[in-house]
């Protein structure tokens, strides 16, 4: 999972009376949260320059961190990521966006069963042009391409789009606040609810 330092993420979502650095960390250490709560999910390996994040993710267990060194983007965090925990592609890998506050466990482990039948996945946001996941499986290079418009890309890939339900929380991201709207109607982890309500 790469991870923006908190001052320079979610220049697209101000909250009135919200910090945005506040407010952008919340929603990682929820998505970690969630995703290292997944049963599917053997390690969750974070890729930042973010020292702050990683000292309020002490309470999330079973967290690796990596620095975030000269990656520039997220797919070099997300490459720098898997070389340092499985660069000869021995066991199946996924890149999750932190951006995710309603994450669920078990729409995570859907995602996650589902690409265990393809050689390359991807799950589009909810809007169906962009993507929140990517996965590829035992043997098979690692590639991604993340950004705007990135679900056309990652299938040009040959990655398979997985037939995740619309409403599920896992193809719900947040960049602006409609979006984070939205998400709240799924249910927001606890550490955004806290500090939209300070």
């Amino acid at each position: 999972m790469p991870v923006k330092p908190s001052a320079r993420a979610k220049s697209r979502l101000e909250v009135d009376g919200v910090a945005r650095a506040d407010l952008a960390r919340a929603i990682a250490l929820d998505t970690l949260a969630a995703a290292t709560a997944c049963d599917l999910v053997a390690q969750v390996v974070v890729v930042t320059a973010d020292g702050v994040l990683a000292r309020e993710a002490a309470t999330i267990p079973a967290l690796r961190f990596v620095p975030e060194g000269e990656a520039r983007g997220l797919d070099a965090a997300i490459a720098t990521g898997i070389a340092a925990i499985d660069p000869a592609g021995r066991m199946p890998r996924a890149a999750l966006l932190g951006d995710l506050p309603s994450l669920r466990p078990d729409d995570l482990a859907e995602a996650l069963r589902q690409a265990n039948s393809v050689p390359r996945g991807v799950v589009a946001d909810a809007e169906g042009t962009g993507s929140t996941l990517v996965t590829a499986a035992t043997g098979v290079e690692w590639t991604s391409a993340f950004g705007d418009g990135s679900l056309a890309r990652h299938v040009s890939l040959g990655c398979a789009a997985l037939s995740i339900p619309d409403a599920s929380t896992l193809r719900r991201d947040v960049d602006t606040a409609v979006q984070l709207d939205a998400a709240r109607a799924l249910g927001l982890g606890p550490r955004t609810v806290a500090v939209l309500s300070a």
